[in-house]
């Protein structure tokens, strides 16, 4: 088999989401890791006043592409920016466009989607099921067409417990949904909705599930493969470790946990965070589309469906995140925190919501606008409860095939190897790219942090000690009782320092 950078070589690629989070990462590094490949495709609508190619230049601008650029300086050439809205009809695409992609497109990575869990469901459906299918339509019109991408979330069937390397039925035909919604008004879809969900926790799962057997419904004789990540993090190691530019998912929860204002959260410290740095499941998802299209012509009839996940390969808990959340920014800071970072996860209901009234509410009230920073935030959280307070198990025996049919260069090169994964490293570089990347926050302002943090710290110390002896003027000075069990306690604890100081100091 060849390489998988000659595999790229003379390829034509096409990408939907270029400007998402995992567009970026892909975009890069199939350009720095496969040098040969000849044009990146990349669909782009209009967005706020700027143009597809405004949009495109102002990404490639960013840090992430920083190592690219110096190893490449021309790499820009190579990027065709297409006009195009996956919400409308026929991709919104010219005719000029639409005859130039199914007369040079070689492989397909299809990443749009929306990410918001909430999404009501006629727009959910719109984006990430329709587009889904204007998608395969014009992927059959491609004539040089070897690869077919879908990316789908690990989570698309989280109403199962095991989790296996195939695209399961939906609930519902998904035909006769995307015909209902189109009459439908809002109002009906909104009640609806949660009989339609049914055990799935919000409509971006259920949508993504129906988006994946629609693809294997209507894909026909294309080569498809289905790439499924679970909760998609900061890179591990490429182009550089800690790399994340958004408040999406856990990196916004982390933050907040970093300022001192996120204090308690609803989640099961042994529940498995089945959080995968995005590097890998680009690592994946290149190494998928160069398995698939070098096998096309000996390929299974039927759609290889690869689960990058953690969670069964190298698990790691929420109560271990944690741990590594405090100990990071206790160490380093996050600039004008609001108190010491301190988050504790609690699974018992009742025990959060008191400690989500004292720790989050309470403060809030006395601070100007911080009440709406704490309601965004308690939204965030209602979001990823569900996530945080269940485990599942994932069959990874595609992706283990995948890593085995690889060379040694290329293990190296586009390494998804998670069992190498050292999480508490990777939870540092994370919560520190939170700070670099997200903040911006410069390494140069730690020291003052520190003391920031410090005087948080002391002021902390100070009002507890205030706390104490306001309790005993008010509870123990006025009672007798009160009194006698005090003066029995600090006996006892003055014998036993004199005990102790006696002891230590005997010769045997």
């Amino acid at each position: 088999m060849v390489t998988i950078p000659e595999y790229y070589e003379g390829k034509n690629v096409l990408i939907t989401g270029a400007t998402g989070f995992m567009g970026k990462v892909l975009l890069e590094k199939l350009m720095r890791s496969c040098p040969g490949v000849k044009a990146v495709y990349v669909l782009v609508r209009h967005k706020a006043g700027h143009a597809p190619l405004a949009r495109i230049a102002d990404m490639i601008n960013c840090k992430l592409f920083d190592r690219l650029r110096d190893e490449q300086p021309d790499f820009a050439e190579k990027i065709v920016a297409v006009n195009s809205d996956l919400t409308l009809p026929e991709l919104d695409l010219s005719k000029v466009d639409q005859e130039t992609l199914a007369d040079c497109i070689n492989i397909v990575f299809h990443c749009a989607a929306t990410i918001r869990f909430n999404e009501p469901l006629k727009d959910a459906m719109l984006l990430n099921v329709l587009a889904t299918q204007k998608m395969v339509a014009l992927a059959h019109k491609m004539k040089h067409l070897e690869v077919f991408l879908h990316v789908s979330t690990a989570y698309a069937n989280c109403d199962r417990t095991l989790i296996e390397e195939v695209v399961y039925p939906p609930p519902v035909d998904y035909k006769k949904l995307i015909d209902s919604l189109e009459w439908m008004d809002e109002k009906l879809v909104s009640a609806m909705t949660p009989g339609l969900i049914g055990k799935r926790p919000n409509t971006y799962t259920y949508t993504k599930a129906i988006a994946e057997y629609l693809v294997q419904q209507e894909c026909g004789n294309l080569n498809v493969a289905i790439i499924r990540p679970s909760i998609v993090g900061a890179s591990w190691k490429e182009p550089f470790p800690g790399w994340i530019d958004n408040f999406n998912g856990p990196s916004g929860i982390f933050i907040a946990a970093g300022k001192g204002i996120l204090r308690t959260m609803r989640a099961s410290n042994n529940a498995v965070a089945d959080l995968v740095p995005v590097d890998a499941v680009i690592n994946t998802t290149l190494a998928a589309a160069w398995y698939s299209g070098s096998q096309r012509h000996t390929r299974p009839k039927s759609i290889l469906v690869y689960n990058c996940t953690t969670g069964s390969i190298n698990p790691f808990h929420w109560g271990e995140v944690e741990y590594c959340i405090n100990m990071t920014f206790k160490t380093n800071p996050l600039e004008q925190a609001f108190r010491c970072p301190n988050v504790n996860l609690r699974s018992n209901l009742l025990t959060n919501q008191y400690w989500t009234t004292v720790s989050h509410t309470l403060p809030a009230l006395l601070y100007d606008g911080m009440m709406k920073t704490i309601t965004r935030l308690h939204r965030a959280m209602m979001v990823l409860e569900y996530f945080t307070s269940h485990s599942w198990v994932w069959k990874n025996d595609n992706v283990t095939m995948l890593m085995n049919q690889m060379g040694a260069d290329d293990k190296r090169t586009f390494n998804f190897d998670v069992r190498q994964l050292n999480w508490a490293e990777y939870m540092e570089n994370y919560c520190m790219g939170t700070k670099k990347y997200v903040l911006n926050e410069a390494e140069s302002g730690l020291p003052a942090a520190r003391k920031h943090l410090n005087k948080l710290r002391n002021i902390r110390y100070t009002f507890n000690a205030v706390l104490v002896v306001f309790i005993w003027r008010v509870f123990i000075a006025r009672s007798q009782m009160a009194r006698n069990i005090w003066y029995i306690v600090v006996s006892l604890c003055f014998k036993f320092l004199s005990y102790f100081r006696a002891s230590s100091t005997m010769k045997y």
